[in-house]
């Protein structure tokens, strides 16, 4: 039986929601899919193996999916691309993948009393939640500049910040998954990365050679190259972007 359009979405979303190595039929996100949609977990599995085929991220690692994606799947694959947006959000909601606006307490249910600006908040929680979810899942959890692998202290950052491109809030090629402290130096120019993938450290730290922990932990990075994601690298175009406008040389 051929996949809806609609079903299609929900796979797409779950793809972009974990890890590439949990795309397997015991997953319990992709036996609920499974159940949602009426087909087995094993059919889900494939399907979703089937997506990886078309990111770029599987295919430059030396993966390639099973490579048997349909013209509805790149069409639907497509959609995405052009309006994470919009696409992204409707599905997370749809697959219940969007279940908290934090790590740590449930969403809150809002009665229609209240007022738009409150509601508008709960929308951003909702989509940084998601970003952080795609995010997180391509790198496996782990910060891509400094290897640190606790959840708790990591972050989903923008390359090119939410308020400066609407567009791409939801892009997870518009995402570095880093410790507090790299997302910090990089979200205020201390750092960037380039679109070679190595990291450029900004002299004005670079010159603080009497402090210890910065010379170990920032300074140490420059001229490394990050981890890349297992799924959806970094946008050239997002980094050169960086570089060129938030960087502090």
């Amino acid at each position: 039986m051929k996949w809806t359009e609609d079903e299609l979405k929900l796979a797409i979303a779950l793809y972009c929601q974990i890890p590439f190595g949990k795309m397997h039929s015991r997953n319990r996100d992709v036996i609920r899919l499974a159940d949602k949609i009426g087909r087995t977990p094993s059919a889900v599995a494939m399907k979703l193996v089937n997506l990886a085929s078309l990111d770029p991220a599987i295919l430059n690692s030396g993966r390639s999916g099973l490579g048997n994606a349909s013209a509805m799947d790149r069409q639907v694959w497509e959609k995405f691309q052009n309006n994470w947006d919009a696409e992204i959000t409707s599905a997370a909601d749809r697959l219940g993948t969007v279940t908290c606006v934090n790590q740590d307490a449930p969403e809150e249910e809002l009665p229609l009393s209240v007022d738009t600006k409150r509601r508008a908040e709960v929308e951003v929680r909702k989509k940084q939640h998601i970003f952080r979810r795609m995010v997180l899942s391509s790198y496996s959890s782990v910060c891509c500049m400094s290897g640190l692998s606790e959840p708790r202290l990591l972050v989903a950052s923008h390359i090119v910040p939410w308020k400066d491109d609407a567009e791409n809030r939801l892009n997870p090629t518009n995402g570095l998954c880093l410790s507090m402290l790299h997302d910090k130096a990089f979200d205020i120019g201390l750092l960037t990365v380039n679109p070679d993938y190595r990291i450029a450290v900004s002299s004005e730290i670079s010159k603080l050679t009497n402090d210890k922990f910065i010379q170990e932990t920032l300074v140490a990075c420059h001229g490394k190259s990050i981890t890349l994601p297992e799924k959806f690298y970094p946008s050239k175009a997002f980094l050169e972007w960086h570089s060129k406008v938030r960087f502090l040389h």
